[in-house]
């Protein structure tokens, strides 16, 4: 390839984790379930704004997210010569 694409480097730990690696980090963090439930439920009693986002993020869903895009252009007050040199 003459575009440099070898030569860039890369990042040797990008891309999705191998599943024995996904497998190790789950092990590692099952003993932590029950801890981590506790915790959550903790947070929903005390009303904490980001447990109760996550509780129901997870429920739920995230809502759906639309993006109002009402532009408008107008160019009638646009003068094309303008952008010509009228000398040459």
């Amino acid at each position: 390839m003459s575009d440099g694409r070898r030569n860039n480097g890369g990042n040797k730990n990008a891309g999705r984790k191998s599943k024995a690696e996904e497998q190790s980090l789950i092990e590692k963090l099952t003993p932590l379930e029950e801890s981590a439930y506790k915790a959550l439920k903790n947070a929903l009693q005390d009303e904490q704004g980001w447990a109760i986002k996550l509780f129901f993020e997870y429920l739920y869903g995230k809502p759906k997210q639309t993006i109002d895009q009402t532009n408008t252009h107008t160019i009638n007050d646009f003068d094309l010569s303008k952008l010509y040199d009228k000398k040459a």
